[in-house]
């Protein structure tokens, strides 16, 4: 919608009566379907750019094309198909018209923009149906793809592909983060995605090329009838992975025995679980698969400090569990992921969100972008239960970003243990920490007040999927002033809404 700014009024002349709608154009035939915007689009040069969410299951329904519109008149000025069309490149990674009327394949999460280049970074998320391929043989561009555009035209410049033929539900969906990678001597634009499969892809923002190098690597295949599995994944041989790849029965979750009980007793339905190693699947038994669905990261990203040449990233180690099952015939979906614990189950105690494999399950991690080693490592969150027992340094479940400062410090609130925290950028050393009233599963925001002063604020509004309590607060801190040694513990009064 185009508002006039003063009165609130719609602009006539943008669009229908002062609005565009996004679900024209991408409808594919059918005539309903799910459309929405789940992340901001970016504004470039009088255009508007837009991603999309649509449906993940069935495969077919609304694209998930990325489009530019002119912001004065709301007119379609480009449109970049998230699956080729014919005559386009990537056409050939799709088997057949597999890709015709497919749905996913979309921008749901956060775009970023390079200025210099003129280019905008666009991670996009998985075909649909996520957990079942077999009506769409082959590669399947630009799912699990980063790719990049010049933002004037939609031209496509590169792209990469972090996931071929993707059965895992591994959506890129975390804003691209640039900074530079300093290399004997030289600077290179690089462009950092993080990842729900616990890698970290660092690429030359201007071509696309790995810095560290990338490695097709065999992985497990499926015994799905019909499933057509990629035989390699393409994996960077640095960074290291961040997150816990595998499992073996002897990593069973022994913190309190009650914990073992119940995760020993999950390890042996069905006649006993199993793990391949990386990117194990989804098979026709129950597999247990690390990392899960919501990932070793999120949404949430990563944070740089361009004067260290820290990546700042924080992570979770859970697994998912599940098997593929053969729905009736006729069904629009072959085959459809389940388990005894549903159809998006977890490795872990579900009434304590503790995972079931030994901890830590929640880490803050800084990687030197320059060397894509890992500079430090900490556990992220307190479970006080198990603190009080003996137990420590286990981190907790996490969802929510971290926010680098000038001043050498990581914010970053995310853990259900509802607390915000202070790390030294350099060490990891937790400098400062605050209870919520509720958990802050956002990313912090830091800004100056009327006062001169810096505030760093989080939304901390709880529930989601680590946390049963729910708030409503805005929650602001007030950072040092000149000369004072610590962080002001005193919160000011939160904002309700």
């Amino acid at each position: 919608m185009a508002l006039d700014a003063v009165t609130g009024e719609p602009l006539s002349g943008f669009g229908t009566n002062g609005s565009v709608s996004l679900r024209e154009g991408v409808e594919n035939g059918f005539t309903t379907g799910q459309v929405s915007l789940s992340s901001p689009p970016h504004v470039y040069k009088g255009l508007v750019i837009t991603g999309l969410r649509v449906q993940e299951s069935p495969s077919f329904g609304y694209s998930g094309d990325t489009r530019a519109w002119d912001a004065h008149t709301g007119k379609l000025v480009w449109r970049f198909h998230s699956i080729p069309q014919d005559g386009e490149p990537g056409r050939e990674t799709w088997d057949g018209d597999s890709g015709k009327n497919r749905s996913g394949t979309n921008v749901w999460g956060f775009m970023s923009f390079d200025p210099a280049l003129g280019l905008i970074y666009l991670p996009y998320g998985s075909p649909t149906y996520d957990f079942y391929g077999g009506d769409r043989k082959g590669a399947g561009l630009y799912g699990n793809s980063l790719v990049a555009l010049d933002a004037l035209t939609g031209k496509l410049k590169w792209h990469f592909q972090a996931i071929h033929h993707d059965t895992w539900d591994y959506d890129f969906e975390a804003a691209p983060v640039l900074f530079d990678v300093v290399r004997n001597g030289a600077r290179i634009p690089a462009v950092g995605e993080t990842s729900k499969q616990g890698l970290v892809y660092i690429l030359d923002r201007r071509d696309g090329k790995p810095i560290f190098g990338m490695e097709e690597r065999p992985v497990p295949q499926s015994d799905v009838p019909g499933e057509a599995s990629w035989p390699t994944e393409p994996m960077p041989v640095k960074p290291a992975p961040v997150a816990r790849q595998s499992f073996k029965p002897e990593d069973i979750a022994k913190v309190t025995p009650e914990q073992e009980k119940v995760c020993t007793a999950m390890l042996a339905t069905e006649g006993g679980m199993h793990n391949d190693g990386p990117f194990t699947r989804y098979g026709t038994t129950l597999s247990i698969v690390f990392p899960g669905t919501l990932g070793a990261s999120n949404w949430h990203g990563a944070s740089v400090d361009p004067s260290l040449g820290y990546l700042f990233m924080n992570v979770i180690h859970l697994a998912d569990v599940g098997k593929m099952e053969k729905q009736e015939e006729g069904s629009r979906t072959p085959y459809s992921r389940t388990s005894p614990w549903g159809g998006f189950a977890r490795f872990w105690n579900a009434d304590k969100y503790w995972p079931c494999q030994a901890p830590p399950w929640g880490e803050m991690l800084a990687i030197n972008v320059s060397t894509g080693d890992v500079a430090w490592k900490v556990p992220l969150g307190v479970i006080d239960e198990l603190d009080a027992v003996g137990v420590h340094n286990t981190g907790t479940m996490n969802m929510g970003g971290s926010i680098a400062t000038a001043g050498g410090l990581v914010f970053i609130a995310a853990t259900n243990d509802r607390r915000m925290r202070a790390f030294d950028s350099k060490t990891g050393k937790v400098l400062w920490e605050a209870q919520l009233p509720a958990g802050g599963y956002a990313t912090p925001s830091t800004y100056q007040g009327a006062d001169g002063r810096q505030y760093v604020a989080i939304v901390a509004a709880g529930g989601g999927y680590y946390d049963k309590v729910t708030g409503d607060s805005v929650v602001a801190f007030a950072l040092p002033k000149t000369g004072s040694a610590d962080l002001d513990p005193k919160q000011s009064a939160p904002s309700r809404r």
